[in-house]
């Protein structure tokens, strides 16, 4: 029981999702047996993400409604091909209002901000994607059935119900609005519940297996065994390396809580796998193993956090031919909210990715034999991950300590590489 309390302190939001879980699964079975109609499953998600809101966050629930009932105005008040620029200012706007705020408590008053409004930031944040996708989505046509005169009854309930349906609210993955729809609307033709609890107890087995990860690495990064800025460079490195990857197994074990507090509501449904069973990984954040194990910065950028890299890419770098890949980590270092850490992390991550690019194409060609193919697919690979972790340290500790830290290190010799490839390439 303690290891619970240890758990619940460290990362409140992950524990709130594990109690998702069972509240998802007696929504579904209710709307699998027939017993909610097509209107009252939108109510109810709504409801529950209400309901959500206001336990967790308490009064900082009011910045979503806020968000939710002005997308609503915007959505009856703007023409379509005006309404994506309007909602993402706005939307964008308001939530850098309150990460500012937040930043002005850490850094000017030197005080630490209130775990709900965290809470409220982060569910905030994920609000801003399914907003502004939508807003695309009706931009470009793809969503006017919803919205027609003979739904009138529905066309607010479900556009709310997809802003605050409670298995989205704490975490992703980032559901696409026809697939979220479609998907409530055949509930009553889902698979049989067995299937959807055999596919839940593995996925929350594999949460755990993270969980209890952290906590040798978390002893092991106390230990007097290895230590920052050691005069041994591998020490020195390795300790770098580990708390990065300490970090990312939070991520991962997010990614997957959520996305099973997704599933046990019945969404992320993919038909069926080769050996027949049926397939939940239509709606997921990432393989925490395919992720780390890419052997390049591009390839690790596509499969982490896979569904807001698709929102980013689709939000600026389709839209824009100038310089895509600065103005979409920009925006990104924008949406997490421009902490000092975070823009020379992200600033790290384009400059990586833009060294890779010159180097693959430079190297591509000459790889002409399978030991070469090897060992160039090795070397990236710890390149990649060393790359990856002043990346995620710079942008998960947020301020300028940790920029220091890698600059005192020799694991800053590896982003500098890659500005030498850009520059020689």
């Amino acid at each position: 029981m303690d290891h619970v309390w240890i758990l619940f302190d460290v990362n409140p939001q992950l524990l709130y999702q594990f109690f998702n879980i069972p509240i998802a699964l007696l929504f579904y079975c209710f709307a699998r047996q027939g017993h909610l109609s097509i209107v009252n499953r939108f109510i109810c998600l709504t409801l529950g993400g209400i309901i959500l809101a206001v336990v967790t966050m308490g009064p900082y629930s009011l910045l979503l409604f806020f968000s939710a009932v002005l997308f609503l105005l915007l959505i009856h008040c703007l023409e379509p091909t005006h309404i994506h620029r309007w909602t993402l200012g706005l939307q964008m706007c308001w939530q850098t209002f309150w990460h500012l705020y937040i930043q002005y408590q850490q850094y000017w008053l030197q005080e630490t901000p209130n775990s709900r409004l965290l809470l409220a930031m982060s569910a905030l944040m994920l609000m801003t994607q399914r907003i502004s996708s939508l807003s695309l989505d009706l931009q470009e046509g793809t969503v006017t059935c919803h919205f027609q005169i003979t739904h009138r009854h529905q066309a607010a309930i479900i556009p709310l119900s997809y802003l605050l349906y409670f298995s989205a609210l704490l975490g992703g993955p980032l559901c696409n609005f026809n697939t979220f729809v479609e998907s409530v609307r055949q509930l009553n033709m889902a698979p049989t519940l067995a299937s959807s609890l055999g596919n839940l107890s593995l996925k929350i087995s594999q949460v755990l297996v993270l969980v209890w990860l952290k906590y040798p690495l978390h002893e092991f990064l106390q230990s007097t065994t290895f230590k920052v800025y050691s005069p041994c460079v591998f020490r020195d490195i390795l300790w770098i390396w580990m708390l990065s990857l300490l970090l990312k197994i939070n991520y991962y074990a997010h990614w997957k809580v959520s996305e099973c507090v997704n599933n046990a509501v019945g969404l992320g449904l993919h038909g069926y796998s080769h050996t027949g069973n049926t397939s939940w990984e239509g709606l997921s954040d990432g393989n925490p193993w395919v992720t780390e194990m890419s052997s390049r910065p591009s390839m690790f950028a596509r499969q982490w956090n896979r569904t807001t890299a698709a929102w980013l890419r689709r939000m600026v770098f389709e839209r824009y031919n100038r310089s895509p890949l600065f103005l979409t980590f920009g925006f990104s270092a924008w949406w997490h909210g421009l902490h000092p850490g975070q823009i020379v992390g992200f600033l790290i991550w384009a400059v990586t990715i833009q060294g890779d690019y010159k180097l693959h194409r430079f190297l591509q060609p000459r790889l002409t034999s399978p030991w070469r193919k090897l060992l160039y697919t090795c070397l990236n690979w710890v390149f990649t991950q060393l790359t990856i972790s002043c990346v995620v340290v710079c942008v998960e500790l947020q301020s300028l300590l940790p920029v220091k830290l890698l600059s005192s290190s020799y694991i800053a010799v590896f982003p500098l590489l890659s500005v030498l490839f850009i520059m020689i390439l």
